[in-house]
């Protein structure tokens, strides 16, 4: 959502704090489902989101007539809303508008119609005659008022620049009844918008879609937006002032994409040193995420007094022109404006994604160094505290909602665990499926739609994942004890949780880096039930140093890794493994005296890397089994079985 700075009462502070923000991105101390295993998550979604206008109609066209002066707080308009009736004989319409808000009139068919409007902001008009269920049909309301914001960002200020009024809008998450009448919910959005607005002469107008004209009217200028996507209530957005103006472009194959730039004549030059940057960000978030979703009409920044960003569909709201900032808000495009989170309590698909995908411009575009920094200041940022999931239980708290560390720096991290567990083309592909999908595109969406589409790129059930990552609360912390025993690399791995009530023990891989003269080589260890795993791999050179997890992939406290002064205690047991043919060419057999508990047959090569596991249940004897090496290059490799609390010998495999 928007992005806010410390001295901003939400947390926003994006481009200061390195939590980047989109819409409004807080700074680091803050910031039905549609086919997945409902039986497994429908307890997730009982959310406390509210909306007057109910489920019996779905949007279509939305018109917008409003005047507005800068200078003085205030907002007077009419709203033409499209409908079709989705249930038969339906005689009554709801929108959300602050009751705050004056309905003058409500017209249908050049009729006045009887309306109520009450304290739960619910307007509610009553038809003269009942709807067939898939009827369209239209409204306007005529409206008037002083906009005073409640549960959101401001809503509707005015106040002034350099001594210039200005005038902007922030509806996240719940300001847009605070100003228009309209269906202020996470399940429909307008099919299009037209919006006009008047505004004295010598002011410009900051709004959705492409800008269709500026032409005379009773009360100034006439600024005449429109946009041929659908958008949601709360991206619908205004800015007005004395801003000046510059266009730059992003050339895509078939064609360029104009940024529009709307700053503050006084901030204007050193925009024009720092908006650059949105060409070579737009065409990376372009290959990640495919195309910018709203191509065919602008991407644009308007200035603004927020402190932060706010992702207003085709023009994000700025205060300022941070490279983190720009990544940020330009992300929310994709995710947040094209698929819109189906629930405040899943606004991560939001701001996390915004947030990683700033990472991935510094990762892209910057020093190795500066890419690691980024990660570990989220890592650190998150792990400062014990608690919270990326799940938001309480969307009546904003603050909640927004929260830096989990929704934006903990969903991010979320995510960056994904693409190690799934690797990067089948996370990638699987983040474009998405967003791509018929049923979600310009639409909503919730976790579970994302797992899915994961789950169908990446070949992997990702169910306790997200059981642990999304709904559950903390982290691992991992100890490593080891030692060089005879060439071979061994030792075991235990955990603790920071939150052993919600998740006691996280069971992801995790990446282990052995060090010696000239050379190191990785091991990636699978946490077993208990949280732990016992290792021991042929390691062909003295060993200097252990790391854990070095390249950051896992989110984790500070962990531990312990050089044993003595031999590994693990046993080593024997139990007569035996292979054939060796060498060999493809299909190699495997066999063995009886088990002594289900353990997990490792593959490596000469320098120790993880080619393949899989796990072995507890057999008797004999006992067989069948790999295929006909991938794998001539060489020399290793094939071990670890169990809890032994390992046993290693056989050596020729290729």
């Amino acid at each position: 959502m928007p992005l806010k700075s410390l001295g901003c009462f939400l947390a926003f502070l994006l481009w200061n704090t390195a939590l980047t923000a989109q819409r409004m991105a807080p700074p680091e101390e803050l910031q039905q489902l549609h086919c997945h295993k409902p039986e497994a998550l429908s307890r997730h979604f009982q959310s406390t989101e509210r909306s007057a206008a109910g489920d019996t109609y779905d949007l279509g066209y939305v018109r917008c007539f409003w005047t507005v002066d800068p200078a003085v707080h205030y907002i007077q308009g009419h709203v033409t809303t499209y409908f079709t009736a989705k249930e038969d004989a339906l005689a009554e319409l709801g929108f959300d508008l602050s009751l705050n808000m004056q309905v003058d009139s409500v017209r249908y068919h050049d009729q006045l119609l009887t309306y109520t409007h009450d304290s739960d902001d619910a307007l509610k008009v009553l038809l003269p005659n009942p709807l067939a269920a898939g009827i369209r049909d239209s409204l306007t309301i005529f409206y008037q008022g002083a906009p005073v914001a409640g549960q959101a960002f401001g809503t509707f200020v005015t106040s002034n620049h350099n001594g210039t009024p200005v005038l902007w809008t922030l509806s996240e998450p719940f300001g847009a009844r605070e100003w228009w009448p309209c269906k202020q919910n996470l399940s429909d959005k307008a099919d299009s918008i037209d919006i006009h607005v008047t505004v004295p002469a010598g002011y410009k107008v900051a709004g959705n879609g492409l800008l269709q004209s500026v032409t005379p009217g009773p009360n100034g200028q006439v600024h005449h937006w429109h946009s041929k996507y659908p958008i949601a209530a709360y991206l619908v957005a205004i800015a007005v002032t004395n801003y000046e103006e510059y266009t730059e472009y992003v050339p895509y194959p078939g064609g360029t994409i104009p940024v529009l730039n709307y700053w503050y004549p006084e901030f204007v030059d050193q925009a024009q040193t720092e908006t650059g940057v949105t060409v070579e960000i737009m065409q990376l978030f372009n290959d990640r995420a495919g195309l910018y979703p709203f191509f065919e009409e602008k991407y644009g920044h308007a200035h603004f007094g927020f402190g932060g960003g706010m992702e207003h569909q085709t023009m994000s709201f700025m205060i300022g022109a941070s490279y983190g900032l720009i990544a940020h808000e330009l992300a929310h495009q994709w995710f947040g404006d094209k698929v819109t989170c189906g629930s405040w309590q899943h606004i991560w698909l939001n701001e996390g994604f915004a947030t990683y995908f700033e990472g991935l411009s510094r990762e892209a575009y910057f020093s190795p160094a500066t890419w690691y920094n980024w990660k570990l200041g989220k890592k650190n940022n998150v792990t400062s505290q014990p608690g919270g999931s990326v799940f938001v239980p309480d969307t009546t708290d904003i603050y909640r909602i927004f929260s830096g560390r989990l929704s934006y720096n903990k969903g991010a991290y979320l995510l960056h665990m994904l693409r190690w567990m799934l690797g990067d083309d089948a996370f990638f592909q699987g983040i474009r499926n998405y967003l791509n999908d018929p049923k979600l595109a310009y639409g909503f969406a919730l976790t579970a739609d994302l797992q899915r589409h994961l789950e169908i790129s990446g070949g992997q059930d990702l169910d306790r994942f997200f059981e642990q990552w999304f709904y559950g609360e903390g982290y691992p912390t991992y100890t490593l004890n080891w030692a060089q025993n005879k060439g071979f690399f061994e030792g075991w791995m235990t955990q603790s949780a920071s939150m052993p009530g919600s998740v006691p023990v996280f069971d992801i891989p995790v990446p282990v880096r052995v060090y010696g003269p000239d050379q190191d080589s990785t091991i990636v260890l699978q946490p077993n039930t208990a949280g732990t795993a016992s290792f021991s791999v042929m390691m062909p050179f003295p060993i200097d140093s252990v790391a854990i997890d070095p390249d950051l992939w896992i989110l984790s406290g500070p962990n531990n890794v312990v050089k044993l002064t003595d031999a590994v205690h693990t046993p080593v047991i024997s139990l007569g493994l035996r292979v054939a043919p060796n060498p060999v060419a493809n299909l190699l057999q495997i066999s063995g005296a009886r088990l002594p508990g289900e353990g997990r047959l490792r593959l490596t090569d000469a320098l120790g890397k993880l080619l393949m596991e899989r796990a072995v249940a507890e057999q008797g004897s004999p006992w067989q089994q069948e790999i295929d090496l006909g991938a794998q290059s001539a060489g020399v490799y290793f094939l071990q079985i670890i169990g809890e609390g032994w390992v046993s010998e290693a056989v050596r495999v020729l290729k």
